[in-house]
């Protein structure tokens, strides 16, 4: 039996085995054909972090000292990149719950899918999105006169760690998106708890400039050791063990949400 959504068909015939890969690859390319016909959302979701560039840049940047750094673009735009593609993990949950609301995570269920597979085509498919948008940010940013400082290698590594984070979250967010009753409550459920996550960190500022409790809860913040380690990337300096700290964090989250989410998945009807 065949399903046909709004953007093509996502199953094979009733006599095939189920293959996680093969039936990920499908959901993701369901998800990724939609972006044509939906690019305002696309577009908008790189406007945000545009806005933050320009308001960082050219209003605070001024005021904003980081010892360290002469240019404060080189200290701001890792963490501008950071907070992109952790801002874009919420299309993972919007989305869950817009396919849960209407209906169709039962037609996917009662196929001969692998069931994990919906959330991990999902997940993949935002991942590929958050890369989009990552580049049109790389633009702006070398636009404004940032530059890698470091090696190549080590700024496709930086790159990686971000991304790596950022289908961490995206696991997180497929726990919210089947766990909330509207795809209203999903993106306020998927926003509410990053703003503080991104701004108490060391994203803007460094933590030593916060009072002494609140920068202990910063330098402990997930986001704030993969932050600095694409920071030190970027720029060839010396990583320490944030990198360590970085990539723990990213796979502890996939591990975690991803065995929470998919249960839920199989716990959930519309």
């Amino acid at each position: 039996m065949a399903i046909a959504s709004e953007s093509g068909p996502l199953s094979g015939s009733p006599t095939s085995k189920p293959n996680v890969l093969t039936d990920s690859l499908t959901e993701a390319g369901r998800h990724l054909r939609i972006i044509p016909r939906n690019s305002e959302v696309l577009i908008f979701a790189t406007i945000q972090p545009v806005m933050f560039v320009l308001l960082f840049s050219y209003i605070f940047g001024g005021s904003i000292s980081i010892p360290g750094f002469d240019n404060y673009d080189q200290y701001l735009m890792p963490g501008i990149f950071a907070q992109t593609v952790v801002f874009g993990s919420v299309f993972t949950s919007i989305g869950l719950a817009e396919d849960l609301s209407k209906g169709l995570i039962d037609r996917l269920r009662s196929l001969p899918i692998a069931q994990s597979a919906v959330l991990i085509g999902r997940t993949f498919s935002d991942l590929l999105r958050n890369v989009i948008t990552f580049v049109v940010m790389l633009v702006v940013a070398f636009l404004l006169g940032f530059r890698f400082e470091g090696s190549l290698a080590a700024a496709l590594g930086g790159t990686a760690l971000l991304l790596l984070f950022s289908y961490g979250l995206s696991w997180v967010q497929a726990l919210i998106g089947l766990s909330v009753g509207s795809v209203e409550a999903a993106n306020s459920a998927g926003f509410i708890w990053m703003f503080p996550m991104t701004f108490v960190s060391s994203a803007f500022i460094a933590t030593n400039t916060l009072p002494d409790w609140l920068a202990a809860v910063a330098d402990a913040n997930p986001f704030t050791h993969v932050t600095n380690a694409a920071r030190a990337l970027y720029n060839g300096n010396p990583v320490g063990d944030s990198v360590v700290w970085a990539v723990g964090w990213s796979i502890a989250l996939i591990v975690v949400f991803a065995f929470l989410s998919i249960r839920k998945f199989n716990q959930t009807s519309s």
